[in-house]
């Protein structure tokens, strides 16, 4: 087999791992540390939250289980207006969010993102991110505290009804203060604030007007109702999540429903739940030791699934007042803001909200040139076409030169042929003769894996980018590509529109992705076909099925790579011309006659001198022959011209002697053949 053929085939076979492979490559793995999984020690309700409580006092907190105030899933039958009217509540209004929070239980439980639509569509309807228990889809956050057991003192929970101080909204420039006063001598009073994106920072401060210590735990808690329309793929992250003990914690939704509920002690981090654009999460207070608990359930079809932290005891003495801050995030995923929000509150790892996958070292900076190169020419799209041709750049020297190496295994083809009909089944004596012509023309048969090697990294942290960034979510390109994150949405099936029809989403194959099949068909046309007919036949459906593959990829994938290739063609074709190798391309396309193949080995070299040298023998020998052949002929023709004249002057009468006229010079004879008469005429003889 040719070995670029060789290369082609392992960069075709490497290219389907990629497509078929990739989720097992995106697994989320559980950091290398212990685990405690336990079961929660009541049984939960079905369809409530469970509010943390503490274990018996001196002993480490320990969540576990009581009943909260009713959420989605019961039986209410409430709409999502309904259930906000049953409660009195206070508005939000940020430039970025609008809802308003719950005054029974200090939820913040109604959100709706202002920049975000539920589709491309700029009339469709803004995401609604949290709703409020007793209503389709609850999904809120919440901060408490709970009492020793046994310890009847009320405190506030998910159940308590807060006061409001004034009757304006919350906004970037107006926090807003509740308070609470459980008639036994604690009187809770709460500042919550938000910026102009999607941070809630909660102070609380507890004051004891009693006569006696009081010993409170601090809690706070994401709850989730029902299952969300996830994605489905390994390569993202959905569910519950959490940096704790300086690890990474992930459990998707469905393995909450399966496992037990898993509880891990930590002095820093944060938990929540996250969506592929979308996340809400609790973050206590940095460096005081708190327990957290990931748990799903799932009671009579009625899922619940939630997240929630429970600090170590704090003791307010009589007289005193005690305070606690800590922040709740509710929003969307994007990456300068969440990188902000790491730095400005110091909150550990908060950038792998975003799940950047394994790939982080590339995902991460690739994003940043595409954010870069957005912000200069305004579009996604060509920002993909221009990080590409950096990216190019980059890779140029490796790619350099391993195609070298592949014009100069080109060049080698008929003295590799040669080797093997030399050796035949010898496999080992053949093996050593290639490595020694390797050797000898100083060509590494491997250096065109290279590049792809090098390039499938690359493929992935771009697919990451494009899937998991919110910043591509809704990027259009130019002309019907209005959703970079998404698939081409034209089909060949129904003429890209023209027929009114709208096929099934297997055969919904766009105009990129057959671009994308065309420039990679051209790719294989730089080379020569191989030998094998059913080779052919692969190569031959090779461009077809990835095409089709690709179809349902995001399309600024696909729009990279296509541009990829059609830079790859142009690098390859320049270095093949560079190196002295025909670029078969045209002849491949049949668009131009099929020239012999020259053979560039020293033995074919030597063969076609002496062959040159042979004619050029034989060329001196037939001019030699010639030129003999002409100066015979010349001297013949001279001869017969002398004998001609000599006959014709002895046939001629002598003439007669005219006595010349006086003072008339004597005629000079003009007959070489009277030599004795002109001597005399030389000699000066008188005339009579």
């Amino acid at each position: 087999m040719d070995e670029n053929n060789r290369n082609f085939i392992l960069a075709i076979v490497l290219s389907m791992t990629v497509l078929f492979a990739w989720q097992f490559f995106f697994v989320p793995t559980k950091p290398p540390k212990e685990q405690q999984a336990a079961q929660t020690g009541q049984t939960q309700t079905s369809g409530e939250a469970t509010t943390p409580t503490s274990s018996a006092a001196g002993q480490a907190p320990r969540p576990s289980a009581s009943t909260a105030p009713q959420p989605e899933g019961a039986p209410t039958g409430m709409t999502r207006k309904e259930a906000l009217a049953a409660s009195p509540r206070i508005a939000i209004d940020t430039p970025s969010v609008r809802g308003s929070i719950s005054l029974k239980g200090a939820r913040i439980d109604d959100l709706t993102l202002k920049d975000y639509r539920v589709t491309v569509d700029p009339d469709s309807p803004q995401v609604i991110l949290l709703s409020p228990a007793g209503g389709p889809h609850a999904y809120y956050a919440e901060r408490g505290y709970v009492g020793d057991p046994g310890n009847k003192m009320p405190l506030p929970t998910g159940d308590t009804l807060w006061t409001a101080e004034g009757d304006g909204k919350l906004t970037p420039d107006t926090p807003i203060t509740l308070t609470y006063d459980n008639g036994e001598g604690l009187t809770f009073t709460r500042t919550i604030s938000v910026d102009d994106k999607y941070m809630f920072t909660i102070d609380d401060k507890v004051a004891n007007t009693g006569t006696e210590k009081a010993t409170i735990y601090p809690y706070g808690l994401v709850s989730r109702h029902e299952l969300p329309n996830v994605q489905g793929f390994y390569i993202l992250h959905e569910g519950l999540i959490g940096v704790v003990d300086d690890g990474l914690e992930e459990i998707s939704y469905s393995s909450a429903l399966e496992d037990p509920a898993a509880t891990f002690k930590s002095k820093s981090g944060w938990l929540g739940i996250t969506d592929k654009y979308w996340a809400t999460t609790v973050i206590p207070a940095q460096g005081i030791p708190f327990d957290a608990t990931f748990k799903g359930s799932d009671k009579g079809g009625r899922q619940h699934f939630q997240t929630d932290y429970l600090m170590q005891a704090m003791d307010v003495p009589p007289g005193a007042t005690v305070s606690l801050s800590g922040q709740v995030f509710a929003g969307a995923k994007e990456v300068n803001v969440v990188d902000g929000y790491a730095a400005t509150y110091e909150i550990p790892k908060f950038d792998l909200l975003i799940d950047w996958g394994w790939f982080y070292f590339l995902t991460r900076p690739l994003f940043y040139a595409l954010d870069y190169f957005y912000k200069l020419v305004g579009n996604f799209g060509v920002s993909i076409l221009i990080v590409t041709v950096l990216i190019k750049l980059v890779l140029f020297p490796l790619a350099n030169k391993s195609y070298v190496s592949m014009s100069r295994m080109k060049k080698l083809a008929p003295e590799m042929q040669k080797i093997k009909e030399r050796y035949g089944d010898d496999r080992m004596r053949q093996q050593q003769a290639m490595m020694d012509l390797y050797k000898k023309e100083k060509v590494n048969p491997a250096s065109g894996c290279l590049p792809i090697l090098v390039q499938i990294p690359v493929f992935f942290a771009l697919y990451k980018v494009l899937f998991v960034t919110i910043e591509m979510r809704h990027a259009p390109f130019f002309g019907w590509i209005q959703d970079l994150s998404a698939p081409d949405p034209t089909t060949v099936f129904n003429l890209f529109g023209l027929i009114p029809w709208d096929p099934p989403m297997f055969l919904m194959v766009g105009a990129w992705p057959i671009i994308m099949g065309l420039t990679m068909w051209f790719q294989m046309k730089l080379n020569p076909a191989p030998p094998d007919p059913v080779q052919q036949k692969i190569f031959g459906w090779m461009p077809v099925v990835f095409t089709y593959m690709l179809a349902s990829f995001p399309s600024g994938l696909v729009i990279y790579w296509a541009w990829n290739n059609f830079l790859s063609i142009l690098q390859q074709s320049v270095i093949m011309w560079r190196q002295g190798v025909d670029i078969p391309l045209l002849e491949n396309l049949g668009l131009k006659p099929k020239a012999d193949p020259v053979d560039d080995t020293e033995d074919a070299k030597s063969a076609r001198e002496a062959a040159e040298e042979k004619r050029s023998a034989k060329a001196s020998r037939r001019a030699e022959r010639a030129a003999k052949q002409t100066a015979a002929e010349t001297d013949d023709a001279a001869a017969e011209s002398d004998d001609a004249v000599n006959g014709a002057e002895a046939a001629a009468p002598a003439p007669k002697k005219a006595s010349p006229k006086k003072g008339a010079p004597r005629k000079r004879a003009a007959k070489k053949s009277a030599p004795k008469a002109a001597g005399s005429e030389a000699d000066g003889e008188s005339p009579a």
